[in-house]
């Protein structure tokens, strides 16, 4: 097919391009960083700057194109700063007017029948230790509400006769991620830096596996999938098997205190998610081949 990849130059972006196109799709990446986009130009990708908030650009952009993965995304840089809710209004504007623009371009035409819309599986009810499937309530925070709204838009889609995939993806994490050093960082220097129980679960998924999900969502039935590692992990083994592989002591925990500080978006960090890819899995032969965060201490 041929794929138009927004968000193409992101830690996910720049994994799934060359996987569509060693799958033998034709690409056309989109992101926002000129300098790499010209690295993707260097290698004979066909990339461009395009305005996303823009829906007649995004027309442009589109034509021709057979399916449409919305990878784009604005997420504030990991520190204090990013639980501050108004920290993630670009985010809130990227998931409602792109996702929207994206769809109303894609209906406008003839060509895309299908659209891959990233979204963020922490937004469902604190589980405990049951599992959680795509049936399962969400309870998102008011900072974080856009993510229905980017789901809605690709659900739009699917109610046009076409198809809408959503894919809900856990915490990120790899070997070149600012979030994943700063998480090991904070246990060499004695603290597990999640608010949260240290009972509670964590559903993580690596950069990698995130991209081949989203390469195996060309293939599946419209509808939503959770994106997480096949065996979710306590938050106390994280953080004792990250300090066993770094030589230091298991880190303390942020006291309860903290979760209240650090607002909804503390909140929604210290839920306990113990979330379940098998629908994915069975959908699209897809499985995770990373093991958990910690194998890169």
């Amino acid at each position: 097919m041929h794929v138009f990849v927004t968000g193409a130059t992101g830690v996910v972006g720049r994994r799934v391009v060359p996987l569509l196109l060693h799958a033998g799709h034709q690409v056309t990446a989109a992101g926002r960083n000129p300098n790499k986009l010209r690295r993707l130009q260097d290698q004979g990708i066909r990339a461009e700057a395009v305005n996303l908030f823009d829906l007649a650009a995004v027309g442009r952009a589109v034509a021709g194109a057979e399916a449409i993965v919305n990878l784009a995304t604005a997420v504030p840089p990991p520190g204090p700063r990013m639980f501050l809710p108004w920290a993630w209004r670009p985010m809130d504007r990227v998931r409602r007017k792109v996702s929207r623009n994206l769809v109303d371009a894609a209906l406008a035409g003839e060509t895309v029948e299908r659209i891959v819309q990233e979204s963020f599986a922490p937004i469902y009810a604190d589980a405990g230790d049951t599992w959680v499937d795509e049936t399962a309530p969400v309870r998102p925070a008011r900072y974080n509400r856009s993510v229905l709204a980017a789901e809605d838009s690709a659900d739009r889609f699917t109610r046009a006769g076409r198809v809408g995939v959503v894919l809900r993806f856990g915490l990120f994490y790899g070997p070149d991620d600012t979030a994943t050093a700063a998480l090991l960082d904070a246990v060499r220097r004695g603290w597990f830096p999640l608010p949260g129980r240290p009972q509670a679960y964590l559903s993580w998924i690596s950069h990698d596996d995130a991209a081949s999900a989203v390469v195996a969502a060309l293939g599946v039935p419209a509808g939503i999938y959770n994106v997480v590692e096949s065996a979710p992990r306590r938050r106390r083994d994280t953080a004792d098997t990250i300090a066993r592989r770094l030589g230091v002591r298991p880190p303390r925990f942020l006291p309860t205190w903290a979760t209240s500080v650090a607002g909804v978006v503390g909140a929604t960090m210290a839920k306990s998610l113990r979330i379940s890819n098998r629908k994915l899995r069975e959908a699209s032969g897809w499985a995770p081949r990373s093991g958990a965060v910690e194998e890169l201490a």
